[in-house]
């Protein structure tokens, strides 16, 4: 068994690992501006009302970032999916890339930052501009 590139692993881990400490913190800030919108609205002079559009504002924002990270991350898994698809007729092919590296295609392991060829020769080829497949 050949083991095909371990940056690359980690490099994927770390973009999953970003993805989640960014929806778990929105969701902390998104839960700190609803407190602190309730706080503020029990506590206004009732004669200085606080613009309520203001308000409506900041929250309306607040949920459009949560449903762009929602939908960035189906995004991420359907891509993902269409990838395992296409890239199985890679294997058996013969690969060559821009620094001369070159083998058959034994395995695939498609990341979040990229799709590696595993070689069967042991080396990993990142799938992208200036490879060659026959």
């Amino acid at each position: 068994m050949t083991s095909v590139n371990p940056v690359a692993s980690a490099a994927a881990a770390n973009e999953a690992g970003g993805a989640r400490a960014a929806q778990e913190q929105l969701t902390v800030d998104y839960n700190a501006f609803l407190q602190l919108m309730m706080t503020q609205m029990k506590n206004q002079d009732p004669t200085k009302p606080m613009d309520a559009s203001e308000q409506l504002s900041q929250l309306a924002t607040f949920s459009q970032v949560e449903q762009a990270i929602q939908t960035n991350s189906k995004l991420e898994t359907m891509l993902t999916n269409m990838s395992f698809g296409q890239v199985d007729d890679l294997i058996g092919r013969t690969v060559t890339d821009s620094n001369g590296t070159s083998g058959v295609v034994e395995k695939v392991e498609i990341y979040s930052d990229g799709t590696i060829l595993g070689l069967d020769n042991g080396k990993g080829v990142l799938l992208g501009p200036g490879i060659s497949i026959s």
